[in-house]
This record gives C-alpha cells, sequence and structure tokens, in this order.
C-alpha cells in the first residue's frame, strides 16, 4: 500500500552521522574544547608553516640569530604556549587529560618543534618538582635541555635493574660522561650525545650521569651510582658541538655538549646517592609520557591530508575516496589514530595519578604509538603515489618526522625489551596474576 507524503517532509530511514570532536571520536567538555580550539589555531596558523619553513633550513642556519626558529620561540613565548600548564584546583584526572589534548595539538603542529618546548621546559619543571626555590628561579625563563644520552652509553642509561645487564658483563656501563663529588661541589667531564634536544641553543640543563660519591662509580650489585643535577650551560668549561643534521624533526636543534672539569654545587643536585634512580625513573616517565599524545598528533596529521588528496585525486573515473580498497586503507589508518589517542590518554592518566607510575610502562606507551604513527604516516604516504615523496607536499615531512620517533626518546625494541622485562618482574613479585 503506497503512502503519500508531503512534499516538504524528508523521512529517513538512514542512521545519522555520529558525534565527533575535531581530533576524532571523544566527547570533550566545554573548557576542554576551547582549549583545543585554541591550541589549535596556533599549531596551524604559527606552529605547522614554522616547522615547514625550519625543515628547509640546515642545521647551522636553523639556530642563527633571527632565524624561523627562534622567530617561532618568540611567538611561543609572547602567546604563552608551552608545557607548563597552570593546574590551579583542577583535579589530577582532569589535568592528565587536558595534557594530552594540549600536546596532541602541538604533535600536529609540528613534531620537532613540541620535542624543543617541551625540552626547553623540562629543567625548570624538575626543580618546581624538588620544590628547591633556588633552581626554580635559576631555570625560569630559560631555555632547557635534559642531557640523559652519551656516545658509548645510550640505553644503557635507562637501565634501572642490575639484572637487565647482559649476563656477560661484569659491570654497568658508565659512560664518558661522569661527575665526581668533591666536598660541597661536583665535577663534570665528559661529552654527551649529539641526540641532545636543544644542545646546540640551551641555557640550562639537567644531567643524569653516573657519579663517584667517593667510593667508586659501582654498588657492589656493579650498578653505577648517578646523580640528576641542573646546570647552567653558559659555566666555564662548557662547549657545544656543530649541531646534529639529521633526517626528520629537522625543526628540533640537536647537538652534543663537552664538559671540562665543570663545576656545580652540589645543592643543584635534584636527586643524588640512594634516591637516584627512583628520582631518574620519575624525571624519564615524566618526560616520555608526552611522546604518545604528540605522534598521536603526528599521525592524525597524515591521516587527515590522506584524507584530504583521495577526495581530490580521481583513478578509473572515480574518486579515490569512491575505491572500496582505498575506503578500506582508510578504515585501518583511522583506527590507529583512535587506539594511539586511547593509549595516550591512558598512559597520561596513569603517570599522573599512579601513586607507583614507573618509565617501562610510559615506555611501552611510547612505542605503541610511534609505531603506530610510523604505520599511518607510511599508509598516508602511499595514498598520495608519486606526490608523496616530492617537498612540494607537507606528506614526506610528516614520513621523516614519524620514522624519527621510533628511535628518539629510547629505540622502540629496546624500551619494548624493558616492558617484557617489567612485566616478569611483577610477575615474580605476585602481581599480574589471576
Amino acid at each position: 500500500m503506497n503512502q503519500q507524503i508531503a512534499s516538504d517532509t524528508v523521512v529517513s530511514v538512514r542512521p545519522e552521522l555520529p558525534y565527533v570532536e575535531m581530533s576524532g571520536f571523544e566527547n570533550l567538555s566545554d573548557d576542554e574544547r576551547a582549549v583545543q580550539d585554541a591550541m589549535h589555531k596556533f599549531a596551524r596558523d604559527v606552529m605547522r608553516p614554522a616547522g615547514i619553513a625550519i625543515d628547509r633550513l640546515s642545521a647551522e642556519q636553523v639556530i642563527k640569530p633571527g632565524s624561523a626558529y627562534w622567530e617561532f620561540m618568540a611567538a611561543a613565548a609572547s602567546a604563552g604556549i608551552g608545557f607548563d600548564i597552570d593546574s590551579g584546583d583542577m583535579p589530577p584526572q582532569e589535568l592528565a587529560r587536558l595534557q594530552a589534548i594540549v600536546i596532541e595539538e602541538f604533535g600536529w603542529g609540528d613534531a620537532g618543534l613540541s620535542v624543543s618546548m617541551l625540552a626547553g621546559a623540562f629543567p625548570n619543571l624538575v626543580a618546581k618538582r624538588s620544590g628547591n626555590q633556588e633552581l626554580i628561579e635559576l631555570t625560569t625563563g630559560k631555555l632547557g635541555a635534559w642531557i640523559a644520552t652519551q656516545p658509548d652509553r645510550g640505553s644503557d642509561g635507562t637501565m634501572l635493574y642490575p639484572g637487565e645487564r647482559h649476563s656477560l658483563a661484569p659491570k654497568g656501563n658508565k659512560g664518558n660522561l661522569v661527575a665526581k663529588v668533591s666536598g660541597g661541589d661536583i665535577v663534570i667531564n665528559g661529552q654527551s650525545s649529539a641526540w641532545v634536544s636543544n644542545g646546540p641553543v640551551a641555557q640550562v640543563a639537567i644531567l643524569s650521569i653516573a657519579t663517584d660519591y667517593g667510593e667508586g662509580f659501582f654498588d657492589d650489585e656493579g650498578h653505577p651510582h648517578g646523580i640528576e643535577i641542573i646546570v647552567p650551560l653558559d659555566l666555564p668549561g662548557v662547549s657545544r658541538g656543530k649541531p646534529l643534521e639529521k633526517l626528520g624533526k629537522r625543526a628540533l636543534p640537536q647537538g652534543e655538549l663537552f664538559f671540562d672539569n665543570v663545576k656545580v654545587p652540589l645543592r643543584y643536585a635534584v636527586s643524588q646517592g640512594d634516591s637516584y634512580w627512583r628520582g631518574h625513573a620519575a624525571t624519564w616517565s615524566t618526560a616520555g609520557v608526552a611522546m604518545g599524545p604528540m605522534m598521536t598528533g603526528v599521525a592524525r596529521g597524515a591521516f587527515e591530508l590522506a584524507l584530504e588528496y583521495v577526495h581530490e585525486r580521481r583513478q578509473g573515473g572515480a574518486l579515490l575516496a569512491d575505491h572500496q580498497m582505498v575506503q578500506s586503507r582508510l578504515g585501518a589508518m583511522a583506527r590507529k589514530v583512535e587506539m594511539m589517542r586511547a593509549v595516550a590518554h591512558r598512559a597520561t592518566d596513569y603517570s599522573s595519578r599512579s601513586p607507583a607510575k614507573h618509565p617501562y610502562y610510559t615506555a611501552a606507551a611510547k612505542v605503541t604509538c610511534t609505531d603506530l604513527a610510523f604505520e599511518v604516516a607510511d599508509e598516508a604516504l602511499q595514498l598520495f603515489g608519486g606526490y608523496g615523496l616530492s617537498r612540494e607536499y607537507p606528506m614526506e615531512k610528516l614520513f621523516r618526522d614519524a620514522r624519527a620517533a621510533r628511535i628518539e626518546d629510547g629505540e622502540n625494541h629496546v624500551l619494548n625489551m624493558k616492558f617484557g622485562y617489567l612485566n616478569s618482574m611483577l610477575y615474580r613479585n605476585g602481581q599480574l596474576r589471576s
């Protein structure tokens, strides 16, 4: 039986399209959305153009006064943009969500500049964590760096437990950048690796290095003693190498620093002696958790570029977006971005609120997000075809930035191994058992 319907009446039996935020399938509060909109505007109008411009410069050109890098840093400072979010009376869970939202927008804008801003703020963040007012004043308004790797001690510096050492090694690796305590001072000698973020431009740094307190560099288990100490980089004996030319994240200045009998008051230490390894773990966990949302932003940016392109490019007489195989590929990419965001938010929340956070869990989240970011960027570039390889399009830059992240802040295979070791320790301790 036919039913006549008035011409001005629209009847649909199709489900409505789902609700989405700018960043995907999530529900933000009005306050969170307002912050996201503001950060996205900065990322779109200032950060992304700056990152593209800086990417085309040599490493030496990037750090020269008046470069696009310094113009960006000035613009960020003028706008009050950074990683030190004023929490006020905000509950920890809400603050963790907001941090993840902000950092994702930064990553969407430019991953290299995001890391530079994070490293720049890090000594001051650690000083505030320590409650040492002198260190807070020493680091406020100063561009920072975190020096934790050396030419002969990269991932070894993240080995928190003696049991992780190779069975053939009688002792751990102290490296060549070391400190000795002498009275009320600490004397630093050696060089960092060339991968120190902000190394060529930083004014102050936090060092995580092996230390001799008077009885050698190693404890009874052959594990190195250590210290975390904040060091002004204008002290006598500090010098720098050339900025590093590298594949990705070229907007992030990286380079080595040399220390020749650099003397720093012992009161500049934020963790030392028996408290060093726990302090170092907390520092690493705090720094590493940002990689998840940051690389979610990179992957989201790559996915959005691919989504736009397949709705413009035609193949076989139809838009690429109308081909079922392309829709399947888009679906796989979108799932990975959503998965990254979920992992990043979970890790941020855990590290913010857990009574005993751990950097090996943070590292596991970093591995998941950076591996998936690279997969998304790789597929996005593939959808662009030959255009994806051209520097005329931003896709190849995102591909390079995503690739760099799988080594940055800990090489992914090593970090994955550490997470496995952590789960084994938890099991032997009677945890993770049903």
